[in-house]
């Protein structure tokens, strides 16, 4: 593990061997960071966010608390994913708005899932496995597996394998041209067809 000098990191942050957290990122309380994952320059990491292993936080990415990353996700620089569709900076009767006031948006982003950079994630959602959100898409809605989404508000403009690249339609199912796998659709997006 490294950490750069300029780094802050909370003292209950849980971090994976091999990870690096390099210049000004800020780690904030209980975040857990799973083996080998690199956290970029000024990357913002919010308290109890949890990451996989191998996973990518681009420079000045911002993930807030409640978000979810699972194993080889890849957040590109300048993302943010929030945690309110509702913000505030006061309550009703005018008091600050604390975290006992309002509960955060979970953001889920599932296993080997890309974001594109400066993308803004609005919780709650879910972005699913193999999913590949293109640069600059503001996302307000979950994002199948394999799926891939672009543009405010993002949408769905095609299929996507785990090498990234766009699928073709090979009758019935949909195929990877650079692996050769094939995929069918069920209610979840894609999965890999037997």
């Amino acid at each position: 593990m490294t950490i750069s000098s300029s780094a802050r990191v909370d003292a209950s942050v849980r971090i994976g061997a091999g990870t690096r957290v390099w210049d000004f990122a800020v780690v904030r309380e209980r975040v857990e960071i799973g083996s080998d994952c690199t956290i970029g320059v000024g990357a913002y990491l919010g308290p109890g966010v949890l990451l996989g292993d191998n996973c990518r936080i681009q420079n000045h990415a911002q993930i807030f608390e409640q978000a979810v990353l699972d194993n080889n996700c890849f957040v590109g620089p300048g993302c943010v994913f929030t945690n309110d569709r509702v913000p505030r900076a006061v309550n009703l009767d005018g008091t600050r708005r604390q975290l006992g006031n309002w509960e955060p948006s979970l953001i889920n982003v599932r296993e080997g899932a890309s974001i594109g950079a400066n993308v803004v994630c609005v919780g709650p959602l879910t972005i699913g496995s193999w999913a590949l959100v293109g640069s600059g898409a503001v996302v307000l809605n979950d994002v199948p597996d394999h799926a891939l989404v672009v543009g405010s508000p993002a949408r769905f403009v095609g299929w996507v394998g785990k090498s990234g690249n766009r699928l073709e339609r090979d009758g019935a199912r949909w195929r990877c041209v650079e692996t050769g796998d094939l995929f069918v659709e069920d209610g979840h997006g894609l999965r890999i067809s037997a």
